[in-house]
Order: C-alpha cells, then sequence, then structure tokens
C-alpha cells in the first residue's frame, strides 16, 4: 500500500486531495472480479471511536467469504468533502486484516463525484493500489435529472458539462444511488458491477453487509 503522513487541518487535507487527484485513473485497470470487498465506517461512542468494517463477497453468487472490523480512535473531524481522512486510516487498517486483497472494493462513499475530484473511495484506491467504486447514498456535488422509476435506469451526474458519475436506480421505486469511478474503473463498469450487486435491496450487497457489521461491530 502507498502510504502518507495523514493531514492535521482541513487546509492540509484540501492540499492534499488536490495534489493526489491527477493520479486517480478513471479507465479500467483490473483484471477477473471474483471477490467485491464493501467498506462501510460507524462512529460509536460519540463519534469519539472510529469502527471500519469489511465485507468480502464472492462475485457473482454474493456469498461473504471474509470480513474484517477495526476500531480506532477517531482523529480528524467531520468535514464535508473530507470525508476519507477522518475514514480512510481505519479503513485501510481493516484491508490489511484481510488474507488476501479482494479484486475490487465497493466504498459508501464518492470517488470522483467530489468537489476535487477525490472523494474516499478514490483516496482508498489510490493508496491501497486497488480498482474502487464510490456508491454514496447521497449527493456531494454536481447536479442531475431524476433517473426512470424502473431498476437500472440512470442519469448522468454532471458537474457543468463534466460527467462526474451516475445516479442509478438499483431496485424499482426507491431512491437512486450516486455511483462515480473511485480508481482503475471506468463508470460503465462501476454501474454495471453496482446493478448486479443488488439483487433484492436498494443497497448493493457488498456496501450493505458492511453497514451493518460497522453498526454490529463485528
Amino acid at each position: 500500500m502507498t502510504r502518507h503522513p495523514w493531514p492535521a487541518t482541513p487546509a492540509e487535507a484540501i492540499a492534499l486531495q488536490k495534489a493526489l487527484a491527477p493520479r486517480v485513473e478513471a479507465a479500467d485497470r483490473l483484471g477477473v472480479v471474483r471477490r467485491i470487498a464493501g467498506v462501510d465506517v460507524a462512529f460509536p461512542a460519540g463519534g469519539a471511536t472510529t469502527r471500519a468494517a469489511v465485507a468480502v463477497l464472492a462475485f457473482p453468487d454474493l456469498d461473504v467469504i471474509a470480513t474484517a472490523v477495526v476500531e480506532e480512535p477517531t482523529r480528524f473531524p467531520y468535514v464535508p468533502g473530507l470525508l476519507s481522512f477522518r475514514e480512510a486510516p481505519a479503513v485501510l487498517a481493516a484491508l490489511a486484516l484481510l488474507a488476501e486483497p479482494p479484486d475490487l472494493l465497493m466504498v459508501d462513499g464518492q470517488g470522483l463525484a467530489h468537489p476535487r475530484r477525490f472523494g474516499i473511495a478514490s483516496h482508498v484506491g489510490l493508496l491501497a493500489d486497488l480498482p474502487t467504486i464510490g456508491v454514496a447514498k447521497s449527493r456531494l456535488c454536481g447536479t442531475h435529472d431524476d433517473p426512470g422509476p424502473g431498476k437500472g435506469a440512470i442519469a448522468p451526474l454532471l458537474d457543468g458539462d463534466e460527467v462526474i458519475g451516475a445516479v442509478v436506480r438499483t431496485r424499482a421505486g426507491v431512491r437512486p444511488l450516486y455511483v462515480s469511478v473511485g480508481h482503475r474503473v471506468a463508470l460503465a463498469t462501476a454501474i454495471r458491477l453496482t446493478l448486479a450487486c443488488a439483487p433484492r435491496f436498494r443497497l448493493p450487497e457488498p456496501t450493505r453487509l458492511a453497514d451493518k457489521l460497522s453498526k454490529e461491530g463485528g
């Protein structure tokens, strides 16, 4: 894994995002995907603790084959757009507990759909050197039309004329998700894999199970 010193202030964090963002790869550079890891983070103890959970699922069967949970003291404040500096250290520690790395990471958060094109999915993907997708429940930036009502309906997420992600309906009649490139995965591939991992629920199984694990504590 690549490492860098973790900034102590929001200004330092923003500067680091701007420096690292050009290194993100928005094209497919991944092999056969057989193991997809979902990543999510919770903050028990009133936010004093950061609990990162990873659930690794076989693909395409979506059976759970490995999990990891790490708890660390929370070291960075909540600042919109700087989520990775609060969550990523614990996420990377949880990934390091896996016996073997996954073929793909699916992160509950933004990738390129970020004001500086460097959300947590991109940050973790770059540091872990893994193909990564951002699958967020809400929009951080950009504008979009509503996708159609059916499962698989898609609308582009735009920042001006730039496509920074996609608004994807994973289940008919439910709120869509915000899918974006994290690292080493093209947007079309990110959309296809997100839909393939969401056969029953709004959230794709890797992040849905990681979310559950983060709240339960393993």
